[in-house]
């Protein structure tokens, strides 16, 4: 009786352990599968880009093929619409809403400049984005790919970092922290604005130990806060920062429109220590001459080296704008006389294609094209500056520089004889390998999209 007994306890301590291991593959199948699904479903809101662009008076194709539909709606604008949506047959719809299955292909067309507004619903009742729709221009710009110099003046004095040091009686001291951060402008003294670092400097030597009040710029604000001055074991009076106010480096001119505005780079020139990008209150474009060539290869990105001389008759126009898309401004006349080249449509993030393209570059010497491969298209990527993956395929230029450089920044790219985008990175573990934005993009930043 007691074996009989026994026997049936580990039956039923198997029967327990059995249950609880099918309840834990039971949950660790359904965790999969819920992992795999929010994967898919992340993978698809990653391929609907927020802003959608079309052409006015043309038909533009989106083929997403995703398991969404979209309702589309004027924004603030009472009159008929003037939009053609379809399949194989587009027609001009005027409606109040439009709808369209996005997991076909959808040709639309605007003949009017305006800003709509789609609702997507996944499968068709889940709602799922909201997507803004402009209608612009067909912009016609020239592509450069020429080297250029660029040198920028802070909006103010920047932070680049707050430490310590010994005062004059041997005592470590950090006046500013707490009080000032990387990334802050220091935009005056007393109310007395600063123009330079030397200025500054000089501002806070001549303080007599006083307390001075500093008007900062941080995220946006200005604010003021007081510091004192403290001497160090030289005598003079010091906060404890480290502060810059220029930049400057080599990078490649993307595009010019007809009326002299410029993009160069496809990324905001950042400063050094803390990889912000930096405010801009004036810069200029000068002139570079490429007198070497660092060829690029795994694990050691390659570099453009050029020689820039600071001269009035090498200035080749102004800086306006420095920002996360690129730097922006406008050519003198001098230079635009001698832009060479035909302008050319520039292509929408949706025009662009998986395939073979060109990028143009002037690394020996004279702007030619070079053959690439487009890989990857990420339409709505949170970096706008690797909304492109692309490859070198190009046998002179890896024999040149072993792929992508760094001066190579801003190299237009051109596929189907549109500019659709410029080169912005390079891959580290594989020089032939890097990134590009979308010339959307660069456009918008400057409102060039008309």
């Amino acid at each position: 009786m007691k074996g009989l007994k026994k026997e049936k306890e580990r039956k039923k301590e198997k029967k327990g352990r059995w249950q609880i291991y099918r309840g834990a593959l039971c949950m660790a199948l359904l965790i999969s599968c819920m992992t795999f699904a929010g994967l898919g479903i992340l993978s698809v809101y990653e391929q609907i880009p927020r802003n959608i662009k079309l052409k006015v008076g043309e038909e533009q194709v989106l083929n997403m093929g995703l398991p969404v539909t979209g309702e589309i709606q004027k924004i603030n604008v009472l009159e008929e619409e003037a939009v053609a949506v379809g399949g194989q047959n587009p027609s001009n719809i005027p409606a109040d809403s439009i709808h369209i299955d996005l997991s076909n292909t959808v040709t639309m067309r605007a003949d009017e400049l305006s800003t709509y507004r789609m609702d997507v619903k996944l499968f068709g009742f889940i709602p799922f984005k909201q997507v803004n729709i402009e209608v612009v221009r067909n912009r016609l710009v020239i592509p450069v790919g020429l080297p250029v110099g660029i040198y920028l003046k802070t909006d103010g004095i920047l932070v680049v970092g707050v430490g310590d040091f010994l005062s004059l009686g041997g005592q470590n001291v950090s006046p500013s922290r707490y009080l000032l951060k990387s990334g802050d402008y220091i935009l005056a003294v007393d109310g007395e604005q600063v123009q330079d670092k030397a200025g500054f400097m000089q501002l806070i030597e001549e303080c007599g130990g006083y307390p001075v009040v500093l008007t900062i710029r941080r995220d946006g604000e200005e604010f003021e806060v007081e510091v004192q001055p403290v001497q160090n074991q030289s005598g003079s009076y010091k906060l404890g920062i480290w502060v810059r106010d220029n930049a400057q480096g080599v990078g490649t001119l993307t595009f010019v429109d007809s009326e002299g505005n410029f993009g160069a780079l496809g990324h905001g020139i950042n400063d050094v220590d803390t990889s912000i990008v930096m405010e801009v209150k004036s810069g200029t474009l000068y002139g570079t001459e490429i007198i070497a060539i660092k060829k690029g290869k795994k694990g050691d990105p390659g570099e453009m080296t050029g020689m820039i001389e600071y001269t009035d008759k090498n200035i080749l126009g102004v800086i306006c704008d420095n920002t996360t898309q690129g730097v922006f401004g406008t050519c003198n006349d001098s230079f635009l006389s001698r832009i060479g080249g035909e302008a050319i449509p520039i292509g929408l993030k949706q025009e662009v294609e998986v395939g073979p393209a060109q990028i143009l570059c002037a690394v020996d010497g004279e702007p030619k094209y070079y053959d690439i491969e487009i890989r990857e298209c990420h339409l709505d990527h949170s970096n706008v500056n690797k909304g492109i993956v692309l490859k070198v395929t190009d046998p002179d230029l890896i024999a040149l520089t072993g792929g992508i450089i760094q001066g190579m920044s801003g190299a237009p790219i051109i596929q189907n004889g549109k500019l659709v985008g410029a080169v912005t990175h390079v891959l580290v573990n594989d020089a032939t390998s890097g990134y590009g934005i979308f010339i959307e993009e660069m456009l918008e930043t400057e409102n060039l999209m008309g």
